[in-house]
């Protein structure tokens, strides 16, 4: 979901911050400017230590700069809700079942990705958790698109806390101990160090672990409570980015925008049996005509994962060539980096559909040299996800 740094933004922007700013500065993070917010780029520790931390114990970051969203229908009941909410993505709302979580996104009438998001059944409502950056455009959205039934509004009075990594279940267990009950993409409402949170067991690091919905006044609070232990740290936006591109997750605004479609991107698995063509909702969504046309017939291009052969990362927006001499051009890189669990360059690209097989040999253009990477198979870890 979440993009990362964003070094074009404006010195002169006025920038927010988190109930956890003063926490951060207190331990000792450094500052940087993202998505219009003051947020933890890292700790001492470092990016490295941050992010194999979370591989082999539980780290803790602080998401609160993301939207969280209620769509309630003025009728009170769920299916209005969840009915009016699938005009804008191309996912199966009304067939997600109470206290689930499924990951969506946001189309335009081109068929390219808006924003990405997760929505959750609620009961009588949904919660949407939007990107940073996207948020208010993507309140816009909802309320343009789903005035005549639902009500929509972004909470400000909430933080949101994701506790990642394999130690996840056993730090948060000690405030709730039913906590080892849930799974994956479970949504609960539970009471840690007796303050009423929402909590599900999802995140953007390939780790199991939970994202945490906390009044604002109280987050502070669970945020020391988790950190106490002795299995958990702090860790920064830089291995946030780390951890999630091993994970083959993608980046809005970077790994799919508006010029990307679910299909390309392939994100097909997030578009269920009943959106798709025959379904018992087929359609409906902008851009269906070509989403649903690409579901059957293909795409000229795909997103792939990419191993560079060297021990030079290859970052974006590095473009992809067929050939070492660099003169056919067949793609071009949208992530990429160190991966510090796999212990070399890793990144994700863009190629024609005749070039993204697995063990594909292109070239990548780094300061005037075209560096051999290999097309390789998404992830680049195993995930760990509690099902």
């Amino acid at each position: 979901m979440e993009a990362f740094l964003d070094p074009s933004q404006p010195d002169n922007v006025s920038l927010k911050r988190t109930p956890l700013f003063d926490l951060h500065v207190e331990l000792g993070a450094r500052i940087v400017p993202f998505a219009g917010y003051e947020m933890p780029v890292q700790y001492p520790a470092g990016v490295l230590k941050e992010h194999l931390y979370t591989r082999s114990h539980c780290g803790l970051f602080d998401v609160s700069h993301m939207g969280q969203v209620l769509v309630r229908a003025r009728s009170g009941r769920y299916e209005d809700a969840a009915l009016a909410l699938e005009r804008l993505v191309p996912v199966d709302i009304l067939g997600l079942k109470p206290g689930r979580q499924r990951y969506g996104f946001f189309t335009d009438e081109n068929g390219g990705i808006l924003d990405d998001l997760m929505i959750t059944n609620r009961g009588d409502h949904l919660l949407v958790v939007v990107n940073a950056a996207c948020k208010d455009q993507d309140v816009a959205h909802m309320r343009a698109g789903l005035a005549d039934i639902c009500d929509v509004t972004l909470l400000d009075d909430r933080a949101l806390l994701a506790l990642q990594g394999p130690k996840a279940e056993k730090v948060i267990a000690e405030l709730w101990a039913g906590i080892v009950q849930m799974k994956f993409m479970d949504v609960r409402d539970l009471s840690l160090h007796d303050v009423d949170c929402i909590v599900s067991r999802s995140g953007y690091s390939g780790e199991d672990g939970f994202e945490i919905s906390v009044p604002a006044d109280r987050a502070v609070e669970i945020a020391k409570a988790l950190i106490d232990h002795p299995e958990c740290e702090p860790i920064g936006l830089g291995a946030r980015d780390s951890l999630r591109l091993e994970a083959g997750l993608c980046l809005y605004g970077n790994d799919i925008d508006t010029t990307t479609s679910p299909v390309e991107a392939g994100l097909e698995w997030a578009i269920q049996k009943a959106r798709r063509k025959g379904g018992e909702r087929e359609g409906g969504f902008p851009g269906a005509s070509r989403i649903l046309a690409e579901l059957e017939n293909g795409t000229a291009r795909r997103r792939v994962g990419l191993k560079p052969q060297g021990k030079a990362p290859v970052r974006p927006p590095s473009d992809l060539f067929s050939d070492a001499e660099g003169r056919n051009r067949v793609g071009h890189v949208t992530s990429g980096g160190f991966g510090p669990s796999v212990e070399s360059p890793v990144a994700m690209g863009y190629v024609p559909a005749e070039f993204a097989g697995p063990g594909t040999e292109l070239f990548a253009e780094v300061r005037g040299k075209y560096l051999p990477v290999t097309v390789a198979t998404l992830p680049f870890i195993t995930p760990t996800y509690k099902r």
